[in-house]
């Protein structure tokens, strides 16, 4: 195979290749080092490139798999790491000044698993500011920039995760979402984001932002790789006080199975106030779709939906500012102006707002999970536009002049308060070539059923082949 092949195999038709020794871990890790080579000056997704030490891992796992010792689907494959996952003696900036010098004394949980399934780590990827942010325009490393129009953002805050496995960098990279930062750049980028339930994966070693809605998850180019870097990362972790105690799962197990019998809504609220025509067409035939598949698709009205920002919004920012107390008091000058500004506001949020909107998200979760006893998805659109421009700061729809920036997160945030498990897949472009996502979420712990949905409108459409102009 040329190097451009292989460096857009996805991770299970390359894992059967390396499992029949029929390609080389060494030759895969440098298809990808090359593409990084020729990509990454219009990119920019990387904050760390371990190009020697991939290299060094891939020698390793071809000399293991030679010898029989074959670890699974992930043995020898090219990953990145958004960088905010600690990784021993490798640095850590979680994409701030602050922490520019930051070098971990351990690796996180999902470091030490992907390192014990045999993964290559190809580098520390880019991100917003501390991670909040939904554009990954970095006022310390530069905006990460989308493969699809290098002129547009990613998306964020996991925007070099978005653009590296978009471009065909990396084959799979893990984010982290509070608020939309897996599901963002993986719709502006064309690519597959799962938000996990909620404590399904472990967070030990992951630099936080909100402590009862961080989250983090896979990226990548299909719904079965999704799934198994979900069979290798999911699972309890004693060292994670909000890692949930349940069985280990087959994430790959109900693809290929039937929709027949699934139950589908879509909400009639929030989703479709402001949203560009042309996403909301493509989420109409992505829609007719899933009943054409054997799902029943129906409508479904959930006033709560009307309520998420307002009870997002206080949680996070709250919350994001106690962990960042010191950095406010000591170092503010340090932090961008765009996140600093998000922190004051989070530092003046009353424990009175905090805890409204902490019992407001309890009767949200308590509806949201009346409407789960009918359905089994829910399905809406990812982002109400394509990917704006770096510096664009606004976009007119339905002859209003809408903030841009704010319609990023503005669709995945009920997903994050409620803790359901969301796959964003790719549905659709728009007129300017730009990618167009819809958002699979289903009840907690219900992963695979997510998965399942995404994997059957993937094998029914062609967009997760498409590749970018880059």
């Amino acid at each position: 195979m040329t190097s451009q092949e292989l460096h857009y195999l996805s991770i299970s038709e390359a894992a059967d290749l390396i499992s029949q020794k029929r390609l080389s871990p060494v030759e895969l890790t440098q298809a990808h080092l090359t593409r990084i080579e020729a990509t990454e000056p219009r990119l920019n997704s990387f904050i760390t490139l371990l190009a020697y030490d991939a290299l060094a891992s891939a020698q390793t796992a071809e000399q293991e798999i030679q010898a029989g010792d074959y670890r699974g689907p992930l043995h020898g494959i090219p990953i990145g790491l958004k960088d905010l996952y600690y990784t021993k003696g490798i640095l850590t900036t979680v994409g701030s000044k602050i922490l520019r010098d930051f070098v971990p004394d351990y690796d996180a949980t999902v470091t030490e698993r992907f390192a014990e399934a045999g993964a290559v780590l190809m580098g520390k990827l880019q991100m917003h500011e501390f991670a909040l942010g939904a554009t990954s325009v970095n006022p310390h490393d530069g905006p990460a920039h989308n493969p699809w129009d290098v002129d547009s953002i990613t998306g964020g805050s996991s925007g070099g995760s978005g653009s590296a496995v978009g471009s065909g960098q990396v084959m799979g990279a893990l984010g982290s979402d509070t608020g939309g930062s897996v599901r963002i750049p993986a719709g502006l980028c064309g690519i597959v984001g799962l938000k996990p339930t909620f404590g399904r994966v472990s967070r030990r070693g992951v630099f936080p932002l909100s402590f009862s809605l961080d989250t983090v998850g896979p990226m990548t180019r299909t719904a079965r790789d999704a799934a198994l870097i979900m069979n290798v990362i999911a699972g309890y972790d004693s060292r994670d006080p909000s890692s949930a105690n349940m069985p280990d799962e087959d994430f790959t197990a109900a693809l290929g199975q039937s929709m027949s019998g699934l139950r589908i809504g879509i909400p009639d609220e929030f989703f479709y106030d402001i949203i560009d025509p042309e996403v909301a067409e493509a989420m109409c035939v992505a829609t007719g779709m899933l009943g054409e598949l054997g799902a029943t698709v129906e409508r479904v009205s959930i006033p709560v939906l009307n309520h998420s920002l307002a009870i997002s919004s206080t949680i996070l920012i709250a919350e994001a500012a106690e962990v960042h107390t010191e950095n406010l008091r000591d170092r503010p000058q340090d932090i961008g102006a765009d996140v600093r500004g998000r922190l004051q506001t989070g530092a003046l949020t009353s424990a009175h707002d905090y805890l409204k909107a902490q019992r407001a998200r309890t009767e949200f979760n308590n509806q949201m999970a009346e409407v789960m006893e009918r359905y089994d998805i829910l399905v809406a659109p990812t982002s109400a536009i394509g990917a704006p421009k770096i510096n664009q700061t606004h976009i007119e729809i339905g002859g209003r002049q809408e903030n841009a920036l704010s319609l990023m997160s503005r669709l995945t945030r009920p997903f994050n308060i409620c803790g359901f498990p969301t796959a964003t897949i790719p549905s659709g472009f728009t007129s300017a070539g730009l990618p167009i996502g819809m958002q699979i979420a289903g009840r907690p712990f219900e992963d695979a059923t997510v998965l399942q949905v995404a994997d059957a409108y993937e094998q029914a459409t062609d967009w997760h082949t498409r590749r970018p102009p880059v």
